[in-house]
């Protein structure tokens, strides 16, 4: 039984090189199919996730089904996946030609047809991330790059956004103004109340 689970069936080298091809012509495949595939996965996306393991799988691990060989097969993976993170951050060059760059799909509040379809962006999965920015509609974006990790960042026009630090303290000087002119008022004015000293104070 030892035997067998601690034998490799076939060369390690050839274990080896059998992991690195077959990563680097997944990742070639995923670079084709385009950015669309990395936003989110639907239906279709999951059934080809799935099945892509299995299609894989022999070629991976040849003829070869002991436990030492898949530890090789795993340990060459994750070195390989590690090799190519850091490489895409040192060289930025190169990140570009295995990531690709970002692409606009919406501008000034209109949708990018032709880049939409390209990148098959549904014109309901821009209005799902408009919403989660608090935006009602396509027309509140000023830009909408779709990134090369998949992520769609929605940039609100300012009129469509959440209120920013200065509108605050823009509303916050109106306030004081509003009050400063009431406590006058009510100084030179008495009320019902008989006068300034009749309101508590604050």
């Amino acid at each position: 039984m030892w035997h067998d689970m601690l034998t490799i069936q076939i060369p390690i080298v050839e274990k080896i090189l059998r992991t690195v091809f077959v990563y680097v012509a997944i990742l070639a495949l995923f670079r084709l199919s385009g950015k669309r595939g990395l936003a989110s996965l639907n239906t279709f996306d999951f059934v080809v996730v799935f099945l892509l393991s299995n299609v894989v799988q022999n070629a991976v691990i040849g003829p070869d089904n002991s436990l030492l060989g898949g530890l090789v097969g795993a340990v060459t993976l994750v070195a390989v996946n590690a090799l190519t993170n850091r490489l895409t951050v040192a060289r930025p060059r190169v990140a570009r030609v295995l990531e690709g760059t970002s692409t606009t799909v919406v501008e000034n509040g209109s949708i990018m047809t032709r880049a939409a379809r390209r990148l098959a962006v549904r014109p309901s999965e821009i209005e799902h991330a408009v919403r989660m920015q608090n935006g009602e509609g396509i027309g509140d974006v000023a830009s909408a790059p779709l990134e090369p990790d998949g992520q769609l960042i929605v940039v609100l026009k300012q009129s469509a956004g959440a209120p920013t630090h200065a509108d605050v303290e823009r509303l916050e000087r109106r306030l004081s103004a509003i009050e400063g002119l009431l406590r006058a008022g009510a100084g030179t004015r008495p009320g019902p109340l008989g006068g300034p000293d009749d309101f508590p104070p604050r």
